[in-house]
């Protein structure tokens, strides 16, 4: 596959209108073998979306977190892990984009990211900790310019495929679990043993196995800040918004074929209200609340990087967990009504109002990470921080 032609060739929309068909073409085969969407991918990095958030002086577009998060729900409509991928890759990029700018290694793996379109995965779960990432029992060892790591990773989404992993870990053997960093392993300079497979409900082509993962790099490729600020500043945000972005494209999806199948209803009785109609006009207001909920997120997400004391504020946490929490248990009303008003067309495999793998993949949202644990968080912080008033920010 040819990736030496310029992001400026062609419009962005079309490109990734291009991936998206590519995308859909695959999903129900994607989901029913629970395999890496390989083409969807490659489309991906054919049109060479994986380097757009990278800033123009390092190769990239240095695209905004809104106009990514537009393309990560044009990808949901069409296959959910991919878009998934596609979203967890960008939510990587955003730490190094945050984070490495200053650093001449990362500064250089970025060029690389634009120029060779790179996949990068992600490991920050771990065996013992659950999905509590801002802890970890792994510890980095640093030795003669050299850092080794061994980590007992429960998931790590599309391992196997990814062209490099951002892996974290306590910042040395007597640290305390939460005195982090993360380091950048090129697929080169580590193995992975799988552990456990993925066998899910949904978001089956994501493929986030569990793997022992062992690693040695030049110690450099540690991110030169601390974990905790990586997540605060860029990487929970991040994530917050663009899997939001995901599951509104697949909740949109659903609603259309909701919005076809009472348009085809329609045509078969001219003059008469078909079923299905009025329940179509409160999905659509329940789509827009969503929507809003996404974009004054980006908003909000987008001035607060203007400011870094706002950026690490107690109140900009908690906007952004709400944002999660809210898209999340959302979007499955939403979708579980377009079942309805589809019927038996809805619940049906193989027709194109087919509903099942967009219900069975939004189930993943209140679990990624765990709308409890996230609501626990914002809980504590809410005994001390004052909840917003105002309509104008």
């Amino acid at each position: 596959m040819d990736l030496s032609a310029t992001a400026s060739e062609k419009n962005l929309k079309s490109r990734v209108n291009h991936v998206a068909t590519v995308a859909a073409a695959y999903a129900d085969e994607v989901d029913r073998d629970s395999r890496f969407p390989k083409e969807a991918v490659d489309a991906m990095k054919a049109e060479r979306l994986l380097g757009i958030m990278i800033p123009e002086e390092l190769g990239g577009e240095g695209l905004s977190i809104s106009e990514i998060a537009e393309l990560c729900s044009t990808l949901g409509q069409a296959c959910a892990s991919s878009a998934m991928i596609f979203a967890m890759h960008q939510i990587k990029t955003s730490s190094l984009v945050t984070h490495g700018k200053d650093a001449d290694w990362h500064r250089n793996f970025m060029r690389r990211i634009a120029a060779e379109q790179l996949l990068l995965g992600s490991a920050t779960t771990e065996a013992g900790i659950g999905g509590n990432l801002r802890n970890s029992i792994c510890a980095i060892e640093v030795k003669d310019g050299r850092c080794f790591l061994e980590k007992d990773a429960t998931v790590i989404s599309y391992g196997v495929e990814s062209d490099a992993i951002l892996i974290t870990s306590r910042s040395h053997k007597d640290a305390a679990s939460s005195d982090q960093v993360m380091t950048v392993f090129l697929k080169d300079q580590y193995t992975i043993d799988k552990t456990h497979v993925w066998d899910t409900l949904g978001m089956r082509g994501t493929c986030s196995d569990g793997f022992m993962f062992r690693g040695e790099a030049p110690a450099e490729q540690i991110l030169p800040h601390p974990f905790a600020e990586i997540a605060a500043q860029s990487m929970l945000a991040t994530a917050h918004l663009l899997w939001s972005s995901v599951w509104y494209g697949i909740a949109l999806d659903a609603f259309t074929r909701a919005q076809n199948f009472v348009r085809a209803a329609a045509r078969k009785a001219p003059g008469t209200q078909p079923p299905g109609l009025v329940q179509l006009a409160e999905l659509s207001s329940q789509l827009q609340a969503v929507r809003s909920n996404i974009v004054g997120g980006l908003r909000s997400y987008e001035d607060a990087c203007k400011d870094q004391d706002r950026l690490s504020s107690m109140g900009f946490a908690v906007a952004m967990n709400n944002v999660k929490i809210a898209s999340s248990e959302m979007i499955l009303p939403i979708i579980n009504q377009a079942m309805r008003i589809c019927g038996i067309m809805g619940y049906k495999n193989g027709t194109p109002y087919s509903l099942g793998r967009h219900l069975r993949d939004a189930h993943s949202a209140q679990l990624m990470i765990s709308n409890d644990r996230i609501l626990g968080n914002t809980s504590n912080m809410l005994l001390v921080h004052k909840q917003e008033t105002s309509l104008l920010g």
